[in-house]
């Protein structure tokens, strides 16, 4: 992959999932109305804060990824988040699907252009 356009992706992954994982401590964009069930579900995730947990990962890897310290550690964990984020919208709040998709892509695009960084670790 380009290096310039790695460089971009990365960066926008990291200002991304920076924005996003701030909201959920600082709530500066408002939260769209959910279902039931998806209301109950997000519900239990912040009362036994997990959505805490998922912030600071967030945090962590959109810092991580801006200044390109630990990125190819940090897009892999993050991978579990996008993924997540994906399944929910998916599922349960169908509405609110595009972000967690644009998530998952940028994800999986920074995850290729840290290819070189996995080879040892998939090396059988």
């Amino acid at each position: 992959m380009n290096s310039k356009v790695f460089m971009v992706l990365r960066i926008l992954l990291g200002v991304f999932v920076l924005v996003f994982g701030f909201n959920k401590f600082f709530n500066f964009m408002p939260m769209p109305e959910m279902s039931g069930e998806a209301g109950a579900y997000f519900g239990a995730l912040s009362s036994a804060k997990v959505i805490t947990l998922v912030a600071i990962v967030e945090i962590t890897a959109g810092f991580a990824l801006i200044f390109n310290k630990f990125g190819a550690l940090l897009a892999l964990i993050l991978m579990s988040v996008s993924v997540n984020a994906v399944l929910f919208h998916a599922t349960l709040d169908p509405g609110g699907i595009g972000a967690a998709a644009l998530l998952l892509i940028l994800n999986i695009a920074v995850l290729f252009g840290y290819k070189d960084k996995y080879k040892d670790l998939l090396r059988g």
